[in-house]
This record gives structure tokens, sequence and C-alpha cells, in this order.
């Protein structure tokens, strides 16, 4: 895989990860990917308990379906081995779905104390340029140089910014594919063969069989829309998913990504969905999704559906392809963790990084929860789920490769490998926007997006409408300036 990104991003010399993530699929364990990876509990060179006899408390602050019932418990018998290798107790906070986007404002811009937080590819870049982390450039070869050396090189060019090193990334999947999910179960008994249906106006046909059916809305969503059908732009690390460059157009236009055809048209069918309830009537202001749902997207890949999917949702899943694979630097920034600018134990914090990573010990009690509990091993070594019970986000933890694999279940990391080596690389690999000259005008065009984003992408309003409203706005804003100087920036590096 390495050489593949190798490949990739020798040209730029900039870079390019379970999931899943996000934007996209919000269960648990994110799309589950595991491999053979070594257990690596006795092989920890960097892991040293503190000589002096201190043990430092470390906040970790990240999101997930919020804190886990036994947490306690829990949190008891990992500090036992975390105090034991690396001289550290971990108090974790783990902010619900629905809590995330306004928990994290308030992290970030009222100084608030955490040693650690997840961020991804939506804010880091603000985020590291409002001075909310630290460097760790040099820390994270000095302290945690096996984490260092166990994470591709492109991985960490991937996360630089102005050539430092702010965050640890995830090593899991790095290319984006979309799938449409859905409940096997309800799909045969409407006899619909799913893999007929492939785009959003392909499913309005099935969608409306199971709903006169069931009565029911079968496609429910939050009030986060269908952000996929952005997939196939790259918005440059903007954080403005209406600025961007589809990322198969060679002559590397920016253009307004609400105004092109292609996500018109899905728009579209957005709205006729709403209007017809196969959209949920409270999709605007719904906070977080069921945990069932009879159709959804998410990002992942195939096998996601019986390991993850499925099992979150008590029922059995199966996908189709919707969009993808594509690697941008966006894909790669999907889940990373930065350590707080002003963090009194900076060193602590990437040996404990290094070891929730490395350590399977440590990585399954962070993915699976409390042994005996949540899990258990089996005489084989592998790991038995005794229940769906976990809250905590596995793909916002560390990689997926040393995490136990479930006994009986799909090797997944084939599949990942093959959709990375398949993906398709966005012709502006390795560029990032720099917003110095137009910092004003991208606050106040995210404003204004913020302001609509749900209302459009959840098929609320009348796409033509809304989408010449929002643009009249954004214009006002200095969205015309962006683009300006977007394209000028992009023509520079690229001549």
């Amino acid at each position: 895989m390495k050489r593949v990104f190798a490949f990739l991003l020798v040209a730029v010399m900039v870079a390019t990860l379970l999931a899943g993530c996000g934007g996209d699929a919000k269960n648990n364990n994110g799309a589950n990917n595991q491999n053979n990876a070594t257990d690596t509990n006795d092989n920890q060179t960097n892991d040293s308990a503190s000589t002096d006899g201190e043990v430092v408390t470390l906040k970790w602050i990240a999101v997930g379906s919020g804190m886990p019932s036994n947490y306690d418990a829990w949190r008891k018998n990992i500090n036992a081995y975390l105090e034991d290798k690396i001289g550290v107790h971990i108090d974790t906070e783990i902010v619900s779905w629905g809590d995330w986007d306004n928990r994290r404002n308030v992290i970030v811009n009222s100084g608030e104390y955490f040693d650690i937080l997840f961020t991804d590819m939506g804010r880091y870049l603000s985020e590291v340029q409002l001075g909310a982390y630290m460097d760790i450039t040099e820390l994270v070869q000095e302290k945690a140089s096996d984490l260092y050396e166990y994470i591709p090189e492109d991985y960490w060019e991937a996360v630089k910014v102005d050539g430092k090193i702010y965050s640890v990334p995830t090593y899991k999947d790095s290319s984006m594919t979309q799938y449409i999910v859905w409940d096997k179960e309800m799909a045969d008994k409407y006899d619909i063969d799913i893999h007929q249906y492939n785009t959003l106006d392909s499913l309005t046909e099935p969608l409306k069989k199971i709903k006169e059916g069931e009565g029911i809305s079968p496609f429910v969503i939050d009030q986060n829309g269908v952000g996929a059908i952005f997939t196939m732009y790259d918005n440059m690390g903007s954080e403005l998913e209406p600025l961007g460059v589809r990322i198969d157009d060679e002559s590397r236009t920016v253009v307004n990504v609400l105004e092109q055809e292609d996500i018109m048209d899905e728009l579209k069918t957005l709205h006729t969905w709403f209007k017809e309830g196969i959209i949920n009537p409270d999709a605007p202001t719904l906070g977080e999704p069921p945990s069932y749902r009879t159709t959804f997207i998410a990002q992942g890949w195939p096998s996601a559906a019986k390991t993850t999917w499925g099992p979150s949702m008590g029922v059995e899943a199966e996908a189709v392809k919707y969009a993808g694979p594509v690697l941008s630097n966006g894909t790669v920034r999907g889940s990373l963790n930065a350590i707080y600018s002003g963090a009194k134990n900076p060193e602590k914090a990437v040996e404990f990084l290094q070891i929730v990573n490395l350590d399977s010990y440590v990585r399954d009690a962070f993915y699976y929860g409390l042994e005996g509990d949540n899990f258990q091993y089996t005489d084989d070594g592998k790991v038995e789920k005794l229940n769906e019970d976990w809250t905590m986000a596995g793909y916002t933890q560390g990689t997926f490769f040393t995490v136990t694999p479930i006994a009986g279940e799909i090797d997944q990391w084939a599949e990942v490998k093959e959709l990375n080596e398949q993906a398709v690389g966005s012709v502006l690999l390795g560029f990032d926007l720099d917003p110095t000259n137009i910092q004003n005008e991208l606050t106040n065009c995210r404003a204004v997006w913020n302001k609509y984003r749900s209302e459009l992408l959840t098929g609320a309003r009348n796409p033509e409408e809304l989408v010449e409203t929002i643009t009249k706005e954004l214009k006002a804003a200095g969205f015309d300036k962006i683009m300006e100087e977007a394209q000028n920036q992009i023509d520079a590096a690229f001549k």
C-alpha cells in the first residue's frame, strides 16, 4: 500500500487512512477493517513507566455514541495496565454525534484544557491555524519512534501543515468509497435486486415500494444530510463544500460545486424523496440517526455490511458501491488525534498515542470495551463480542491493523488494500488552499453555508431556488474572491 501512495505522491512531494468515517458511517467501530497484525503487547520499545513514580492523567476528548455505561469499570482496568506500561492514566470524554460540532467549537475556541483531541479534515487546518495544536514533528520521532516508523511516511506528509506535524494520523484506509447499505431482509421482502441500484435516482422506485408497503420513511438521515454527493469534488481543505475542483478534472478549474449539473441532479432527487416521505420529515433538525435504518449511505468497504453495519442494526446487511474510491488529502485526514498546544505533558501524550496504536491489549480495550463484559478472547486468540453496547468509535482511536480480529470474521484488509489501489487520485493531490489572503471571506462564506446546509442536503427545500439564494449570499460574503484566489494558487502550484 505504501508503494501505491508513494507513487501517487512523488510528483507533488506531499502526502496523502476505520472510518469510515465518518462523514460517513456513524457506528461505534467505523467500518471495521483488520488484518493479521502481530500482537505487540510485549514489544513496546518506547513504553516505560514514569521513573519518578508520578502517574500522569491525560484528558482525551473524542466523538462517539456517548459515554459507555460501564466506563468506570473499564477505566479502572485499562488504567492499571497503562500505569504499569507508561506511567499514565487516561480520562476519556466521548461526546455524542449530535453534540460533537458544538462541543468541539467550545473546546477549541475557548481554550478549554485537553491533552488529546480527535479531529479530522473538516476543521483540522483551521484549528492548526488558530493555534489549538502543538507542533509534534520532533516529539513524535523522539518519544514515539516505533509509532513514527509504523505509520507510512505518506500519512505523516499528509497531515503536515507548512511542513510541520500537528497530529497523529490513524493508519487505516486512505481512499474513500461510499456504499448504499440495505437491510437485506427488507429488500428481499419487496423483491428488490439491490445490485441494480447504484445511483440516487435509481433508488427512487424501490424506496417508494418500501415506503408504501411498510408505511415508513425508508431513507432516514440526520441534519448532516447526504454529504456523500460531494465525493467527487476536492475542496482543498477549505472547509467550504460549495468550493471545489472535480477530482478528475485535468484543467483543475475551481467551481461553485452546488451549481454543477451532477450535484444539482442529486439535490433534486433528495428533494423529491423529502416531498414524498422517503426521507424522514425531521431530517433537517435530527441530531443523529436511529441505530436501525432500512437504507442509508456510508463510507467503508463491501464486507463492512456483514461486520459492522449489519451487526450495529441487528440485521443482515448488504452494500452496493455508490461512489469512489477516491484518494485526496482529505481522505487521509479522516481521523487524526492532536495534542493541545498548551499541554502539560506532551511527551506522555505521544507515548500514549503510541501504545494505543501498537499494543493490541490496549487497542482491543478501546475498540471493543471491557473484557468479560463487552467481549472475550477465544481459545485461538480471536475476539468474540458479547454485545453491541460499547459506544466508543473505533475509527477515532488508532490503527485497525493491531485490533484482534473477531473469530470467523472476513479478512477485510485485502478489500481495503484493493480499494486503495483502485482509487482515483485527486488532480489536487498534495495541495492545500492557503487562506492567508481570504481568511475573512472564508469565515463569512462558511457561516452562509452552515446556515443552509441541512435544508439543502436533506432535501427539505427546492434546490434550484435554494442554491440561487445560497450563491447570492456567498457572493456577497466574498465567494468570488475565494474562487479567484484558489484558482491562482492552483495555477501556480501546478504550472
